[in-house]
């Protein structure tokens, strides 16, 4: 070997083991949780993206990593189950609302998301339960007044669908859907 190989062998074997030193040094991502891209509120915005990209599957996946992290956090529970829900896997998407539900009661979101599913589970009487339990939190909330509306208009009670449309029209007169509806039930009577 002349001079100069020796030198840069030499060379290559300092800067070896530099990287090798250096490497030493890190850790594994999996190993260290408190890193704050594990932490359970990263995990759920993460996931947020996800669904609002449509990738329902990858955000139930790192909601129910994001459940292990911090658990029997009603918001990542009511988030699991409206994943669910738009999946269709109802019964799923119920046991998560239900936790969810027991964990923080004066949600009117969750009673509203209960009160979808058991309408679409023609469970009228639990439905109508949940959105009341809403207008007692927040009766102020026109949307509340219209899916009330669609509720009552399934359990074919017209008249009082249409009141509840006029209240959501009275707390936000640009809700084009309850106008729609209320049309409808005024062309029909």
């Amino acid at each position: 070997m002349t001079l100069f190989q020796l030198i840069m062998l030499g060379i290559s074997a300092f800067f070896a083991y530099q990287v090798y030193q250096h490497i030493q040094t890190l850790k594994d991502p999996q190993e260290d949780s408190s890193s704050p891209e594990f932490d359970a509120e990263a995990l759920v915005a993460k996931a947020d993206e996800a669904m609002e990209a449509g990738d329902l599957q990858k955000a139930l996946a790192i909601y129910k990593e994001a459940d292990i992290k911090a658990p029997k956090d009603p918001e990542t529970l009511f988030k699991m189950g409206y994943v669910l829900a738009q999946q269709n896997r109802d019964d799923e998407a119920l046991e998560y609302y239900l936790e969810a539900l027991e964990l923080d009661e004066q949600n009117t979101y969750i009673h509203q998301a209960l009160a979808s599913l058991y309408r679409k589970m023609k469970a009228y009487d639990k439905a109508q339960e949940h959105i009341k339990r809403s207008l007692e939190i927040d009766d102020k909330n026109p949307i509340t007044y219209f899916n009330y509306g669609n509720l009552l208009q399934d359990m074919g009670e017209k008249q009082k669908a249409k009141e509840m449309y006029k209240k959501a029209l009275e707390l936000d007169a640009t809700l084009e859907a309850a106008k729609e509806e209320l049309q409808k039930l005024k062309e029909t009577a």
